[in-house]
């Protein structure tokens, strides 16, 4: 039964159907109203709480998120690889070295006496044979003409006695002298030309002496030194090996042929042979290449400083190189089958060998003994154990180990790099 103040009330109006219109009764509004007001404010705090929580939580939730993927990143050791490229064909060598002269002399006085005249003074271009002093030897002119009168003295009776000999043997024959007498006759004219031949050979020395009282160059060069003046008294013979020899006269030089010695390292010994390419440079002449080729080789091995000594050949017809100048000399080496080659920043050095750190297909580190080749400075060849499609770490750590997860860092300037990717290769 319905409460007597819920009993809607007719006010006597009526709607356009004639039907009378009810109103709810005064009461029920004011509860219904203030109802609404009681729970207004509850409700909108909720709201206003849920919008803040909303707020809060959920940059909370987006940052957990990202700092879990970035330590999820972060666990896996980022790297940088590189590809191994080909080694050049040919690698050039330089090493420093001196031209010295092809041909280097002392020249000293094979008689004694007195400078009588100097005809080259140093600088002076000279060819083999030429005059440079003479010496003035009147002792051995006397000794000459003695021995000559000895030797004709020699003749005459070598002469006498092998005509004796002669008739004796004539005489042999038709029995006028006994055996024993023709013999000695013999014997006598054999003594005789045996003493001829001495006097002719003291003749031949002495002629010999007075012939070097000319002093002539031993080739073409020039003269470097002179040490004599007219008057000057010098002896026969010198000092060889000295740094500024008795007795020496005059030094000459070969300079239109220079040579340079230098040492070749055990490692690039192989590439080296007679007739290998090389020039030579020198800070006088920056821009100049000086052709040049290695002569000789010793083909053996110093075991002292394990290097192999060549002799370079550089010609000089111009005079531009000096003897005794520093030089560079640089030799191009040539190998029929060059190998990998990669930077010299991807080497570790391990106790079982030389080793490279390489990235397989699953990401993880694999490492690899191998053998260097040549050495071109920053870069290495590596003549065992790698491969052209292997991707090797650049700067890898000294505690880097084999099955080591790492991600690969993307080139500078360029997007996100597939694990498959690698840098490109040094040309």
């Amino acid at each position: 039964m319905n409460r007597p103040d819920a009993t809607p009330e007719h006010d006597g109006a009526v709607t356009n159907a004639g039907l009378p219109v009810l109103r709810a009764a005064p009461q029920r509004e004011g509860v219904l109203s203030g109802a609404l007001r009681r729970y207004r404010l509850p409700l909108i705090l909720a709201g206003v709480a849920a919008v803040l929580l909303i707020v809060g939580i959920v940059p909370r939730l987006r940052a957990s998120s990202a700092l879990n993927e970035q330590v999820a990143v972060q666990s896996a050791l980022t790297v940088s690889v590189v590809s191994p490229g080909h080694a050049p064909v040919s690698q050039e060598l330089l090493l420093p070295g001196a031209v010295m002269p092809y041909a280097d002399a002392s020249v000293y006085a094979r008689t004694s006496g007195y400078i009588q005249r100097w005809t080259s003074d140093i600088g002076a271009k000279v060819k083999a044979g030429q005059l440079l002093a003479t010496i003035e030897t009147p002792e051995l002119d006397a000794q000459l003409h003695q021995a000559r009168a000895d030797a004709t003295t020699a003749q005459a009776n070598y002469n006498y006695a092998n005509t004796t000999s002669q008739r004796w043997q004539q005489m042999l024959q038709t029995q006028s002298v006994s055996q024993q007498d023709a013999d000695s006759k013999t014997a006598d004219m054999q003594a005789k030309r045996a003493m001829l031949a001495s006097a002719q050979a003291n003749v031949a020395r002495l002629t010999e002496m007075v012939s070097y009282e000319k002093v002539t160059a031993p080739f073409d060069g020039v003269i470097t030194v002179r040490n004599v003046d007219v008057g000057a008294l010098v002896t026969a013979g010198g000092t060889p090996g000295l740094a500024a020899p008795a007795n020496e006269l005059f030094h000459i030089s070969q300079t239109d042929v220079l040579r340079t010695f230098t040492d070749i390292p055990q490692n690039d010994a192989n590439f080296v042979s007679v007739g290998t390419q090389v020039y030579l440079t020198t800070q006088q002449y920056p821009d100049r290449h000086f052709p040049a080729r290695v002569a000789r080789s010793s083909d053996v091995i110093d075991p002292s400083s394990r290097t192999m000594r060549v002799e370079v050949d550089v010609d000089n017809k111009d005079g531009a190189l000096r003897p005794g100048a520093y030089v560079q000399v640089h030799l191009a080496l040539d190998t029929a089958h060059p190998a990998l080659e990669l930077p010299v920043s991807t080497l570790l050095f391990r106790p079982n060998g030389v080793t490279v750190a390489v990235v397989d297909d699953s990401n993880k580190v694999a490492l690899k003994t191998v053998t260097i080749g040549r050495d071109f400075g920053t870069y290495v060849e590596i003549a065992t154990g790698l491969t052209a499609t292997d991707r090797v770490i650049d700067n890898p750590g000294d505690a880097i180990t084999a099955g080591e997860a790492v991600q690969v860092m993307a080139p500078a300037g360029a997007a996100a790099q597939p694990a498959s990717a690698a840098p490109a290769a040094h040309g």
